[in-house]
């Protein structure tokens, strides 16, 4: 079944545009989103989104394989986030407005059909030229299970298998760009993993409002004429410097200089989405929360109703390799 989505062009009043690239330079500087190790007990061999990475590694962006080399894959996939707010922790100053903007949460309300916004996060990618983001869908949240707890990879287990659904808080996304890259557009399947892939360019001051926990979606390579990426590793950092100038580091090493123009910048505002009161208040304070035990066992009872496990269960890295390839499918491309 196809999911609603909106494309807003132009997203913003233009002073308010150009005042979101000036808070990416005020924070200074983005590292990378470097997978941390998994939780104990439960795959924690395994990155936190091995899922994508093994798709990623196997297929490249477009299902056809990967040429690169392992470490190149990395470093085109290690793209540069902040938390610019995250409740009511904010941590630059100017995005308040952001986070509460009336457009935004009137747009998530028209998609959602849900009356009850709560916005819950905003926060920054940066890509360098020759970087992309690999096919996905984000990590979703349950009622007692959340990315706080239980490792990313589970999480995305959990929504794909549809055990889960009336535990499940219903959360929008609002992916807005800023600048203008060569390249880097959005690309995404509305109609599920099985129709048809969709792109839209990431063009100066316009935004998707869509569900990105159930939709999968990457981002196409930027800049993708300029040559010799450097590889990026987990303590490598994006600085703005002054101006339109920033600059690659390692430490003390300069390992390349960028523009803006040759950034692909995005902002992406998240909330979680209630049809009622009651089911707000049911998330604020706690009700009929998921355990890991209840997790487990209601995953575990459905692979062996699919013939997929029997005996034992497994040792927990294979039984993590199992359960992602049970219950997450990726697209096949199909171009629009």
């Amino acid at each position: 079944m196809a999911l609603k989505y909106s494309h807003l062009a132009p997203f913003l009043p233009a002073d308010d545009a150009d005042a979101m690239l000036r808070i990416a330079e005020s924070f200074g500087s983005f590292g990378t989103y470097a997978d941390e190790a998994s939780s104990a007990g439960l795959g924690e061999q395994l990155p936190q989104r091995f899922d994508v990475g093994l798709h990623y590694l196997d297929a490249g962006m477009d299902g056809g394989g990967n040429e690169d080399d392992p470490a190149t894959a990395v470093s085109r996939t290690n793209y540069f986030r902040e938390t610019y707010a995250y409740g009511s922790d904010i941590q630059v100053e100017g995005i308040q407005a952001f986070l509460e903007h009336p457009l935004v949460k009137a747009s998530a309300s028209e998609i959602s059909g849900c009356d009850h916004i709560v916005p819950a996060i905003v926060y920054a990618n940066l890509l360098v030229p020759g970087q992309e983001l690999a096919i996905h869908t984000d990590v979703p949240e349950f009622r007692g299970a959340n990315r706080k707890v239980l490792p990313q990879w589970l999480l995305v287990c959990m929504l794909h298998s549809g055990l889960f659904e009336e535990w499940r808080i219903p959360i929008l996304t609002c992916v807005s760009w800023f600048g203008n890259p060569q390249g880097g557009a959005f690309t995404f399947y509305p109609d599920g993993p099985a129709g048809t892939r969709h792109s839209i360019p990431a063009v100066h001051n316009s935004a998707i409002m869509i569900d990105t926990d159930q939709v999968y979606h990457g981002v196409e390579r930027v800049n993708p004429v300029l040559p010799d990426l450097p590889l990026i590793g987990k303590e490598t950092r994006l600085h703005h410097c002054s101006n339109d100038q920033w600059q690659l580091r390692e430490a003390d090493t300069i390992l390349a200089e960028y523009t803006w123009p040759q950034l692909r910048y995005s902002v992406s505002w998240k909330a979680y989405c209630f049809a009622d009161k009651e089911q707000e208040n049911l998330w604020r304070r706690g009700g009929d929360e998921l355990t890991l035990d209840i997790i487990l066992t209601k995953m575990e009872s459905e692979l062996r109703r699919r013939g997929a496990l029997t005996g034992e269960r497994p040792e927990p890295t294979q039984f993590a390799l199992l359960l992602v390839q049970q219950f997450v499918h990726f697209p096949e491309v199909k171009a629009a």
